[in-house]
């Protein structure tokens, strides 16, 4: 995927202010064990960064072989966006991931722009059976500098050694551009019912659906359009699946998609839609978006292919075009987000997706400290290894309620629902650094509407440069990038009136660099 056109070259709330009027006699639970500081300033210790250099989209999502693989957009000889390649890890649990050599270069036809990845178990293509095939947007900088509009196609690659070393197909490009700017991130997968590949791409606002024999030759099926209220940015990076439908036996397509601009609380994010899909058209009966991602820090994010347990994993990448190349990282730039498990539920307003950190994550995370809480008072958590940790309580709510993540220069992150108004919020303008770009700070504030509700469950996940928020198993989440100077030390849990919080309770979760 290409970044926004201007930069080519080179929980979460509106404005929160707040009163933490501390009760006499307040709660207050420390750990006094020291972590090592093994990372460079802001390097998360267990979501995915590169060595070095520059890192977006993640690409080729496959599972092939026990292992996990993860491509993603990587320029190599800068912390700021530049011409594309394809970087490559692989993992075993989604977690500890090992760097592999780079996969793809640029070439004569053009920077390797996103895409994905299947295994050609059938060898159809004729590589090779197993043989792993990328299928990857080609950009080509001069036809775009010439001012032409067919500066995008589809090209393919394969590799019969597990990733490891990749031969270009000589018929490149597989997909010419029919006439459209921004043509591009395709997605492929195996349609079991038709017995062939199908791909999804974007053409500037809309998607449009195509299927092969052999992953060579191509034709397309159909469009999909939606008629927003308000225009978002250019479409990118779609992704098309079925899932089944919790607690029934219904089943459901889901179709992501990612926006350069125009997100709820600001820059870029994803959002998707449910309906159905016949092997040609996809249709959906939805009037209005449904955002995957309700903080400003997820963004590009698909699914991997070929999981072994039938199960769809998401992962993301956790920043926004509007400050990207901008934040406060010297040796590497840019995270993704934890691997999360997607599942499609259905209530009175009708489908709707959770996405919440896999389950192998409890894997990396301690033995939980049980924190008593007698609901008179605050409580206040003081610990060391804070900064790398994750925190899950339950909450019966009559009145505000307030979370404070705080460190000895006085630098806070604030989280904030009110019952009242259904508004859950947070505050990250006075989180750490922040003046390193006017757009960090313009969307700093935060708010989401998830209704108005007397229980919630709640879980934060904690890392050097961000804070995942998963609300109701990720009924709602609020990814956040945040750069405090020192680590977080110190949390507050504020109930305020008549509100109870139960099953309280804390985990360190160990570093996997």
């Amino acid at each position: 995927m290409k970044p926004l056109f201007s930069i080519l070259i080179s929980l979460v709330f509106g404005l929160v202010i707040y009163s933490c009027k501390e009760t006499a006699n307040p709660t207050v639970v420390e750990n006094l064990e020291t972590s090592e500081d093994i990372r460079e300033l802001y390097r998360p210790r267990f979501h995915f960064t590169p060595k070095a250099n520059w890192m977006n989209d993640p690409n080729g999502m496959v599972y092939y072989n026990g292992q996990y693989h993860l491509f993603y957009q990587y320029y190599p000889d800068s912390t700021v966006w530049g011409p594309m390649h394809w970087g490559h890890a692989r993992s075993k649990d989604l977690l500890h991931w090992e760097h592999r050599p780079i996969a793809l270069y640029p070439d004569e036809l053009g920077y390797i722009f996103s895409g994905s990845a299947v295994i050609d178990k059938e060898n159809t293509a004729g590589f090779g059976k197993n043989a792993m095939i990328a299928i990857y947007t080609y950009h080509d900088p001069e036809l775009e500098k010439e001012g032409s509009i067919l500066f995008q196609t589809q090209g393919i690659a394969y590799s019969n050694d597990e990733g490891e070393t990749w031969t270009k197909y000589k018929g490149n490009p597989v997909i010419p551009n029919p006439g459209v700017r921004d043509f591009r991130d395709p997605k492929v997968f195996w349609n079991q019912d038709k017995q062939k590949w199908q791909m999804v791409l974007v053409a500037k606002d809309h998607v449009q659906i195509y299927e092969s024999e052999d992953l060579k030759a191509w034709h397309k099926l159909s469009d999909f359009r939606f008629e927003d209220k308000e225009k978002l940015g250019v479409w990118e990076c779609p992704d098309l699946f079925k899932l089944p439908v919790e607690n029934g036996e219904e089943e459901k397509w889901v179709l992501i998609i990612s926006h350069g601009d125009g997100a709820p609380n600001g820059g870029s994010g994803t959002r998707y839609f449910i309906g159905d899909y016949d092997g040609t058209l996809f249709t959906t009966d939805q009037s209005e978006s449904l955002w995957l991602d309700w903080g400003t820090d997820n963004y590009a994010g698909v699914t991997w292919n070929n999981e072994p347990n039938n199960r769809r994993i998401f992962i993301g990448w956790m920043s926004n075009w509007d400050y990207a190349t901008s934040t406060p990282t010297e040796q590497w730039r840019s995270a993704m987000t934890l691997p999360r498990e997607l599942s499609l539920h259905k209530n009175a307003g009708g489908y709707y997706l959770k996405n919440n950190a896999i389950p192998e994550f409890t894997d990396i995370s301690s033995t939980p400290q049980k924190i008593a809480f007698d609901n008179e008072n605050q409580i206040t958590i003081k610990r060391t290894d804070l900064q790398q940790s994750s925190l899950r309580f339950n909450a019966e709510l009559n009145s505000e309620l307030q979370i404070i993540l705080a460190n000895k220069s006085g630098e806070k992150f604030v989280v904030m629902y009110n019952p009242e108004t259904g508004i859950f919020s947070a505050d990250r303008t006075k989180s750490g650094e922040t003046g390193f770009n006017q757009k960090f700070i313009n969307s700093s504030q935060q708010n989401i509407q998830i209704g108005k509700r007397d229980q919630l469950d709640f879980r934060l996940i904690l890392d050097s440069c961000s804070i995942e928020i998963f609300i109701n198993e990720g009924e709602f989440v609020l990814t956040n990038q945040i750069f405090p100077k020192e680590e977080y030390t110190e949390l507050k849990i504020i109930p305020g009136k008549n509100s109870t919080i139960n099953n309280l309770e804390i985990r360190s979760i160990k570093s996997v660099i």
